[in-house]
């Protein structure tokens, strides 16, 4: 395949945010520089990631630049990327090679949005409840949208911050109540393996609203997708999607309280992701504070955590992507 025509000697850098449904990309002129011309493909309109990228790259009428960083929602051991929610698959060093990249940086969608969390302004984030963060103390991200991430910030000791990589979406998911522990029995007979992403994301919070009707017996059960559960919930009052959407709000409360305890996060709790976003009040009035604070001993300390919705307008994973050029060594 013919490389790519590049510029290896600008400081330019091309940013991308690849989840499991878009693909987003950006432009940045260098370090500092703001970040322009963003572009949303869907990930179903292309073969590959290179293919999106040379269309990204025809969009703007430019050659390649000399650096380049991708934020995607899989994780990223050693140098093949196989994506969890989607079919692309890419060497980290052949795309290097095929794009005349000087630097490239392929980091987790969700590690790329704990580095930008330090950066996030009072206008791009919402709280729900609890107190004030610690400054210097751990930050906690969870978010579901085609999948469930989840990473956090922990402090250097130096003033700066050290991102988590994992997959803590994969955790077994946790049943609370005698209706949550008939749901968990539905997705294990489906799945196998009960993760807390298979009920904490757009698939689960559909699957959700299948397994309510199921379980009640129904003679026919209504086949809906999770933007379909969340209108028949907020705009017709269906009661079946409001207990689905009821049921994900809990479940996310949940594993954001596990998560809470486990890294310390004084600093907060941020939902990012593309579902929590839209559910505006209805969200702040659901189970989930509830069932993030519901830890026995340890309910008042979480009571005092304060929980952040992210709703920036541009995605903060590109600024974590650059920062990712700053701070970490390049492939």
């Amino acid at each position: 395949m013919a490389a790519v025509p590049t510029s290896p000697h600008g400081n330019e850098r091309l940013l991308a945010d690849i989840g499991g449904t878009n693909a987003r990309f950006a432009w940045q002129n260098g370090a500092g520089e703001s970040i322009n011309h963003m572009e949303i493909l869907p990930c179903a309109g292309y073969p590959t990631l290179a293919d999106a990228m040379r269309h990204y790259l025809a969009i703007l009428g430019r050659n390649a630049p000399a650096n380049c960083a991708i934020a995607i929602a899989n994780p990223v051991f050693g140098d093949q990327v196989q994506m969890t929610n989607h079919h692309w698959a890419f060497s980290i060093r052949a795309l290097k090679v095929q794009f005349g990249f000087t630097t490239l940086r392929v980091l987790n969608d969700f590690t790329a949005l704990a580095l930008a969390l330090p950066g996030l302004g009072p206008a791009e984030l919402r709280q729900v409840q609890g107190g004030q963060a610690a400054p210097l103390a751990a930050k906690a991200l969870i978010g579901p949208g085609t999948g469930l991430g989840v990473s956090g910030l922990l402090p250097d000791g130096r003033g700066g911050w050290v991102a988590i990589e994992g997959e803590g979406g994969h955790v077994t998911l946790p049943a609370c109540t005698a209706r949550e522990q008939q749901l968990l029995q539905w997705f294990t007979s489906r799945y196998g393996h009960a993760s807390a992403e298979r009920a904490v994301c757009g698939q689960g919070l559909a699957d959700i609203h299948r397994a309510v009707q199921e379980i009640d017996g129904a003679k026919v059960v209504a086949e809906f997708g999770a933007a379909d559960v969340v209108a028949a919930a907020m705009e017709h009052g269906d009661s079946q999607a409001l207990e689905a959407l009821e049921l994900f709000c809990a479940f996310l409360g949940t594993v954001a309280g596990n998560l809470a305890l486990t890294l310390g996060a004084r600093g907060g709790v941020y939902i990012g992701g593309g579902i929590v976003p839209r559910l505006g009040e209805v969200f702040n009035c659901s189970a989930f504070r509830q069932r993030f604070e519901a830890k026995g001993r340890f309910a008042r300390q979480l009571s005092e955590i304060p929980v952040y919705v992210i709703q920036a307008g541009q995605s903060p994973a590109f600024r974590g992507a650059a920062a990712a050029l700053e701070i970490d060594h390049p492939q």
